[in-house]
Order: C-alpha cells, then structure tokens, then sequence
C-alpha cells in the first residue's frame, strides 16, 4: 500500500488525526491539533467534530474560498454547470478539458477530487461511529449524531455512486496505518445495484434518529428527517433511471411520496431569484449550507460579474441554455406559434430567464448591460476586456445586488448553497409519476399527478408559466418535464447527472457551445451566434468519471477502472 493511498483512503483531517503515530518519533504535543484523546473524553469537541464532517478538505487550486468545501462544489470559481451545456468558465480553471471530452485518468480536471474527497469523509464517519460510544454524552444526543454520521456517509456514497457507478463499500470498518492493504473490501467495486442498496439502508437509519426541524440557529444546516428523506428521493430516481438501470419508478415514487407527506415543505412564494440571494429559512429549502461573515464562500458577484462592473466573467451561460427557456405562452422558442421574435431575443420568455441570466439590455446595478459592439461597457470594449464574457451573458443567479463588486473579501459570499429544495422533489416525484401512470393519473399513495407538481412548481409567484394541459402523452410530458428540470434548477448541479442518466450527453454533449455577437448599428442591434468555447465533445465512456490514476497505482491496479479509459 502506497502512501498517497493512505492519505486519501484512510487520512482524518489535521485537527483529528491519530496521536498515537508520533509516538516513538517525536514526543511532542503538536499545539495545531486536537488528540484523539481529546475528542473522544469531550462531548463537545466531539460533536464538533461530527459538525464538521459536512465540510471536506481543499484538495485543488481555487477550491474552497474562505471556507472548507462541503458536498459538491457549491460556491466555487468554477461551479459544476460549465462542466455541461449550461456554462462556460471564463478562464478554463481545468474546466475545458472535461467540456471537450478530454478527461482521462491522468488528467481529470476539477473533477478529480471526488474520490479523494468522499472516502476520505467515510473513513472519518466510520471512525466516529466506532468510537461514539467511548464519550460521555446521553442517550438522545449521541443517536442524533450517529444518525447525523449516517446520513453524511451516504451523502458521500451517493456521490461516489453518480459519478463512478458502482464503488467500494467499507462498511463501517475504519482502516488504520497497520492494516493490511491486501483486503479486497478497500478496492473490490461492487455493483450498481448494491452500492445504491446499501446507501438507502443508511438514509432509512438515519432517518429514524434525525430530528424533523434543527432546534436552533447553531444547528442550521445540520441534516434533518427531511434532508435524508430527499436525498433518499434523488437517488431512488437515479437508481430508475435508464444509465442506472438499478431500481424502479415504483421506488422513486415512493420516496418522493415520503418528503411530500411530511406537510413540512412547499414552493417559495418570495420570489424564484430571492430564494438563492439570501439567507433564510423558506419553506422550500430542505438542506443547506449556510455561511457568515467569517466563514464566507467565494464573492458570486465580483467573481462572476461583468467586466464593465469590474466583475471577472467566471461562469459565462451559454446560449444553449438561453435557448432552453420558453415563452410566456409555454411553448419552445422554435414551436409554431410561439411568438418568438429573432430581433428581440429576449421578450416574453419564462420569467426564471430574468431571475438566472444577464443579457444584453437587462438592468444590473442601476444600468442597462452593453455586451454590444462597438463601444458596449460590458463587452470586450469594455473595461477589464480580459474578463469580457466568452458567451456575451452573464449569470445572474446567486448573485446579491446588495453585496458589493469591489473589494467584496469580508462582506460578501453570504448567500446559502441549497442542496436539496421542495422543487426538486417535485420533479422527482412528476417525473416517476409520468414513467410508471402518465401524466394525467394520480398514483397509488400519492395526492396529486405529475401534471399537478408541475403545475406547483410553474404557478410559483413570479413565475406564472401557463399550466401544463391535460391530454399530453407520456413522451411529451417526458420532453416538457426535462426542459422544467433544465430551467427550474439551473446552476444547481443538477443538469451535469440528469443529461447522464437519461443516456442523452451524447445529444447534448457533442453540440457547440454557443453564444452570441451583438453588433450595434446606430439604434439597430444584429444578433449572430457564435461557437463559445471550440471543440466540445462528449464520448460513451464519459457517462461515468475516470477514477484518478493514482488511485489505480496505489492499489497495486487491485481497483477495476471504468470502461474504456
């Protein structure tokens, strides 16, 4: 077993790591960390750190911004979408590689640090879990934090899972320096159909000893009933889905069902921009991360904003996904009557357009945006031009008018990175629905159809789209609720593993990534779309990741790669 293995597989973070190592080296107490000693004969040393088992360890350049990251890449340089037909990355940050089908295993751009990441968060899950009952606590608070430890575990299994298929389980085992390495659990992959198994049998555990509601503001952010519940919902859908091929639609459903049965959440009336702007606790977000003043992500709005604001671009939408946005009337850009008008891009389409997306003309800081040429401020004419967009928009969402541009490093980066909303749910549950009843039907054990949830989700106050019709085929309503899912959660991670599991990256991965040349000629504006970013391509193996090389070379190529890298 190789060292960098150890560090990976089997390492705790700094501040936990195993005193007993140093001993007969060095006999000194390093004043940086806290012992195991320490931790296991202190509830509250040991409570936190079950706390901070929802962050990770910075494992990249430009990853983690005043803050560990947590599951995901959350608020990052580069956020998840511009690794799909979402966004682009300005300045690449070894973003570009995966968008045109580069990634191998020796070069696996940001999304290499997922395997790192994850088993070294269960190795550390299992070692609180082994060890729990060494400390001196009661009963109720010592089976909410194994429940808490529970749920984190499959949260990392979960993403192992959808972004590797079928991987290692460890069980509860907590692997040491002295082990021995040979054991085929470490590197032996199980199937799909187990992997999922065995990480719903931990989200149903967990459920049992989660509360239904944290009791106070330092409790913010810790998993509840419900956040397992919806992330048992998510992979359950996963799992029916075609790639997967692991599970059913009855089982998706079903899942969905039990969030929806809480009575606990709903769709947001404040407003679908407010809800990712602010810190709050609306009844739509299930589970978060929260930030402060201290311990802040990266500045959304100097790092993604337009050069002529003296923003940096960053993450650049491109006109794939502005194309994706329908009209007013709910019919697609290019549907027989839908009114589009190719000179004014951007009238009477779906009001989450305007709450996700600058473009030219929109208002952002008490001005109209000018990403026209000649003389746009915001375009490469502009200020900062090597910030210009790649794609001539900018994103929108997330992004907090309030906070400043300039010189934002101890105010801004408040806004909360939601993992899990009522919407998404939603569309778990319509879109189970439709596979196994169609649209029209109400299933068996549930309140509504999947027409109905839709119709929630469009009827939010300020969005307004038309409701669905009855009548629609099962094929149809497919089409029209992968679009909803496309706009309703753009930029939340989602797109990057929907496009995957319903087996059509290789349709939307291999299309240019396109954006658009504004010429002005006096109060005349001409629109022609341009190719972004060149030589985007996606191939059948990219279905699923490569595992990092190194990871292969430490097992002594005990670890099966996947298929065709």
């Amino acid at each position: 077993m190789k060292l960098v293995k150890k560090r990976y597989m089997i390492g705790l973070l700094g501040f936990a790591a195993i005193a007993a190592c140093n001993k007969g080296f060095l006999d000194v107490v390093p004043t940086d960390r806290v012992s195991d000693a320490a931790i296991l004969s202190d509830s509250i040393l040991f409570e936190s750190f079950v706390v901070n088992r929802y962050m990770g360890v910075r494992l990249m350049d430009k990853e983690a911004e005043g803050t560990p990251p947590g599951f995901g890449r959350g608020f990052e340089y580069a956020l998840w979408s511009s690794l799909t037909d979402e966004s682009v990355y300005n300045n690449d940050d070894n973003t570009w590689l995966v968008q045109r089908g580069q990634l191998s295993p020796e070069n696996t751009g940001i999304a290499g640090t997922i395997w790192k990441r994850s088993y070294r968060s269960i190795r550390e899950c299992n070692y609180a879990l082994a060890n729990i009952e060494q400390v001196p606590m009661s009963t109720a608070r010592k089976n909410r934090l194994i429940a808490e430890l529970k749920f984190i575990r499959a949260f990392r299994y979960h993403d192992l899972i959808r972004n590797y298929g079928g991987v290692p389980l460890l069980g509860d085992r907590v692997y040491g320096l002295n082990d021995d390495m040979a054991d085929p659990a470490l590197f032996e992959r199980q199937d799909l159909g187990t992997c999922i198994t065995y990480t719903l049998t931990q989200l149903d555990e967990a459920v049992a000893g989660l509360p239904a509601d944290n009791g106070s503001s330092w409790a913010l952010g810790r998993a509840t009933a419900g956040a397992a519940l919806a992330l048992k919902s998510r992979l359950t859908l996963y799992a029916a889905s075609p790639l997967y091929h692991a599970g059913s639609w009855e089982q998706a459903l079903n899942a969905a069902v039990a969030v929806i049965s809480l009575n606990k959440y709903s769709i947001s009336q404040s407003g679908y921009g407010a809800l990712f702007r602010k810190a709050s606790t609306d009844n739509e977000i299930i589970f978060a991360r929260y930030y402060s003043v201290g311990a802040r992500h990266v500045p959304m709005e100097i790092a993604n904003g337009p050069n002529g604001h003296g923003g940096w671009g960053g993450n650049v939408p491109l006109q794939n996904m502005v194309d994706a946005y329908r009209m007013t009337n709910g019919k697609a850009i290019d549907e027989e009557g839908s009114g589009y008008d190719a000179q004014h891009p951007y009238a009477n389409r779906d009001p989450r357009f305007y709450e996700t997306i600058l473009y030219n003309g929109a208002t952002y800081r008490g001005r109209a945006l000018e990403t026209f040429v000649p003389g746009g401020r915001d375009s490469r004419e502009g200020p900062d031009n090597w910030n210009t967009s790649r794609t001539g928009y900018y994103l929108y969402k997330f992004i907090d008018e309030d906070m400043p541009i300039n010189n934002p490093w101890n105010i801004a980066g408040l806004q909360p990175w939601i993992y899990f909303r009522y919407a998404e749910i939603l569309l778990n549950f319509a879109e189970a629905a439709n596979e196994l009843v169609g649209p029209d039907a109400t299933p068996a054990g549930a309140t509504m159809s999947a027409r109905e949830a839709l119709n929630l989700i469009r009827s939010r106050a300020g969005v307004a789209m038309p409701a669905v019709a009855e009548g629609m085929s099962a094929a149809a309503f497919r089409t029209l609720l992968r679009n909803e899912r496309q706009v309703e959660l753009a930029f939340e991670e989602h797109r990057f593993y929907d496009v995957r599991r319903w087996l059509i990256a290789e349709e939307t991965g291999n299309v240019p990534a396109y954006g658009i040349e504004i010429t002005r000629n006096g109060n005349t504006l001409a629109y022609m779309r341009k190719v972004a970013l060149d030589g985007r391509h996606f191939l059948p193996q990219h279905y699923w990741l490569p595992i990092p090389r190194e990871e292969i070379l430490a097992s002594n190529n005990q670890l099966q790669q996947n298929a065709d890298y």
